[in-house]
C-alpha cells in the first residue's frame, strides 16, 4: 500500500508543479520563455520525486511509464493497475488543489484549461497529435528503461537524466500538443476542466492517453530487442 501512496503522492505533486506551472505563465508561442519555464517544472519535479519516493515504488508517476516496466517484465499486473488508479488519482487531486489555488486566489489561468493537453498545435490533427504523443513518450520511456537496468550502472544520476529527457521532450511537445506522455497528466487537469464548465479538453482526451500508451508499449519492444 505505501508503494501506491507514493505514486499517488508523486503524480499529485507533477500536475501542481508542471500544470501550474503552465496555467501562470501560459504556454504561448509569441513568448518562449512559458514553454522553458514549464519544461523545466515537469522535468524538475520528476527529478524530486525520483530522489524522494523512488527507493519506494520507483517513481513511475505515469501509466504509460508503468506500462513499459509491465512489459520489461518489472512489475506484475496487479501492481500495474494499482499504480495506474493510484497515479490517476493523484492527478485529479493535484489539479482540484490547483482549482483551488487558481480560484480563491484570483489568479487567471492562462492555458484557460487547467493545463490540459489540446490539438491547436497541430492543426486539429488527432493523427499528428497521437504521433507526437507515441514519438515522444517512446524516447522519455526507452531513456528510462536503458537509465534504470541494471546493466547501466548510472548508480545515483539516474533521476537528474530521466528529468533532463523529460524537459526535452516538453521543449518540443509544449507548442505541438502540450506535451502528455503521461495519461494521467492529461486525464487529472482534464476531469477538473470539465467539473469547473469546460467540457472541451475530454472531447480529445483519449489520444492522450492512447499515444502515450503505445509509445510506452514500443519502447519496451525496443529496448527489449536491443538488449538481447
Amino acid at each position: 500500500m505505501k508503494k501506491y501512496l507514493a505514486e499517488c503522492i508523486g503524480t499529485c505533486t507533477l500536475v501542481v508543479l508542471g500544470c501550474g506551472t503552465a496555467m501562470l505563465v501560459g504556454c504561448d508561442a509569441a513568448a518562449g520563455g512559458g514553454y522553458i519555464l514549464t519544461a523545466l517544472a515537469f522535468g524538475l519535479s520528476i527529478v524530486a520525486m525520483a530522489y524522494s519516493i523512488g527507493n519506494i515504488s520507483g517513481c513511475h508517476i505515469n501509466p504509460a511509464v508503468s506500462l513499459g516496466v509491465l512489459l520489461s517484465g518489472g512489475m506484475s499486473m496487479k501492481d500495474f493497475w494499482s499504480y495506474v488508479i493510484a497515479q490517476c488519482i493523484g492527478a485529479f487531486i493535484g489539479s482540484g488543489i490547483l482549482a483551488l489555488i487558481f480560484s480563491l486566489g484570483g489568479v487567471t489561468d492562462m492555458t484557460g484549461g487547467f493545463g490540459t493537453n489540446g490539438l491547436a498545435g497541430v492543426g486539429g490533427s488527432a493523427f499528428a497529435g497521437l504521433l507526437v504523443e507515441i514519438v515522444l513518450t517512446f524516447i522519455f520511456v526507452i531513456c528510462i528503461l536503458g537509465v534504470t537496468s541494471s546493466k547501466a550502472g548510472h548508480g545515483s544520476f539516474g533521476g537528474l537524466v530521466i528529468g533532463l529527457t523529460l524537459t526535452g521532450v516538453h521543449i518540443l511537445g509544449i507548442g505541438l500538443t502540450g506535451t502528455s506522455v503521461n495519461p494521467a497528466r492529461s486525464f487529472g487537469p482534464a476531469l477538473v476542466a470539465a467539473i469547473s464548465g469546460n467540457a472541451a479538453p475530454l472531447a480529445s482526451l483519449w489520444v492522450f492517453i492512447v499515444g502515450p500508451l503505445v509509445g510506452a508499449a514500443l519502447a519496451a519492444v525496443v529496448y527489449k530487442a536491443l538488449e538481447q
